[in-house]
């Protein structure tokens, strides 16, 4: 009872991490990693994988703090993979995404006189962009889904 209980919250189910880069080229448009997936119980079946690079875009502060989240690309795989206990399993992904310039980024970028002012003026704001790379396994009988999520630096 207890056992089925566990299997169905994913307590010592499988176990999803992520291998990335630290730091990519925005112009890159491709991301290249790993999703390691590990089991603590008895075979785990892998029913689909679904990897995604966010953008949490802020601005302003205090209560006049606006949060804006952007989806840059997404993967999804239906693949049938049985995870042992304690077996590793590694999967590669190749993520396509698109990287969206401000216009006021843009400015500064073609314009050495406003880049100075770009930046003051995205500082006097407090903008700030931070990119995430989720991955979430869906696992066979399980309600709660292996879940990791990690930074990455786009530069």
């Amino acid at each position: 009872m207890f056992g089925k209980v566990k299997k169905i919250l994913g307590i010592e189910g499988a176990k999803v991490d992520i291998i990335i880069p630290e730091k990519i080229s925005k112009d890159a448009k491709v991301l290249h990693g790993i999703l390691k997936i590990t089991s603590l119980s008895n075979d785990n079946s892998i029913e689909s994988i679904h990897v995604k690079l966010t953008e949490r875009y802020s601005r302003g502060r205090g209560q006049d703090k606006l949060i804006d989240e952007y989806t840059m690309g997404q993967l999804d795989r239906k693949e049938k993979i049985t995870v042992s206990k304690n077996e590793i399993i590694e999967v590669p992904f190749e993520l396509d995404f698109v990287f969206v310039q401000s216009e006021m980024d843009r400015i500064g970028d073609n314009n050495f006189l406003a880049k100075g002012i770009v930046f003051l003026a995205k500082k006097a704001r407090n903008v700030q962009s931070e990119y995430t790379v989720h991955a979430e396994v869906k696992v066979k009988g399980t309600t709660l889904n292996p879940i990791v999520s990690k930074p990455i630096i786009l530069q």
